[in-house]
């Protein structure tokens, strides 16, 4: 098999280059073919899929781990949906068979998923037609923004490699699945089960009012708490699946974002030819 036939598969995150559960997940696709890690310089949970213009876009080459053979890495100044652009556009040289995004420091579930960078850079991969996962691992609160060496990876690394082996054999998914989010809980083992779910409309995390007396001065910086309650989610959704039923959650995701509605019946309502409810 020449380099040209081997798939390549490129690794990204949004806890940046330094994090374990970015290298936990390389070393599972080890084998599978020709691997390319570009994550973030540094720390950029949070971002989305954001683009901000003061990016530098600078790349420093990183040190892969002796035991992951077939595998370049760079971290970039920029969000994880820039480093995945800077991965296809400029440092891949072929396209990739296929984009892991993770494994993140904490779950990311319900409504607040577009916040995730885990998952923003899976959507921009995803955009330029390149198959991905975004997988996190449930953990501890306090241990979101660490590199902490307390999370057992493993099961998330081999449920990832799992699915990430099928969708490069594999031809096709159904047209409007472009991004497999994996949520794996906290001590899962290699005999979790796993689920097909869809995203909560509940929130799971919650934004912190700022503590300060003055706007013009330090102190400001907005936090987030968890505050949920998952028995109360929807039977079907990460939440529930996830955090009470302490299984793998496994949700499609779509880049087509629209409401899924009765068109027709929509524009009546907005045309108030009819009232809603009735």
């Amino acid at each position: 098999m020449t380099q040209q036939d081997r798939p390549l598969i490129m690794f990204t995150n949004d806890d940046g280059v330094r994090s374990p559960g970015l290298w936990a997940v390389v070393r599972a696709f080890v084998g599978l073919g020709d691997l390319l890690v570009v994550a973030p310089y540094e720390q950029q949970s949070g971002m989305g899929r954001s683009m901000p213009v003061a990016s530098t876009g600078k790349l420093h080459e990183y040190e892969v781990p002796s035991d992951i053979p077939d595998c370049v890495a760079y971290g970039i100044d920029g969000t994880p949906a820039q480093t995945v652009q800077h991965g296809i556009l400029e440092l891949a040289d072929r396209k990739p068979a296929l984009c892991v995004s993770g494994i993140n420091y904490g779950d990311n579930t319900g409504n607040g998923v577009t916040i995730s960078g885990t998952v923003g850079a899976a959507l921009e991969a995803a955009s330029l037609s390149v198959r991905s996962i975004a997988v996190s691992q449930q953990t501890p609160f306090d241990l979101h923004l660490s590199y902490s060496d307390e999370v057992d990876f493993s099961a998330a690394a081999n449920i990832t490699r799992y699915f990430g082996e099928g969708l490069i054999g594999r031809k096709a998914l159904p047209d409007d699945v472009d991004v497999l989010k994996i949520d794996v809980p906290w001590q899962a083992t290699l005999d979790t089960e796993w689920r097909i779910t869809r995203v909560s409309r509940n929130r799971v995390y919650w934004p912190t009012r700022p503590e300060r007396i003055t706007g013009d001065v330090n102190g400001g910086k907005l936090g987030y708490h968890y505050n949920a309650d998952p028995s109360k989610a929807e039977p079907n959704s990460d939440v529930y699946v996830l955090m009470h039923e302490g299984k793998i959650s496994v949700t499609p995701m779509s880049l087509d974002m629209t409401a899924r509605t009765d068109f027709y019946r929509l524009e009546q309502i907005l045309r108030g030819e009819v009232t809603y409810g009735k």
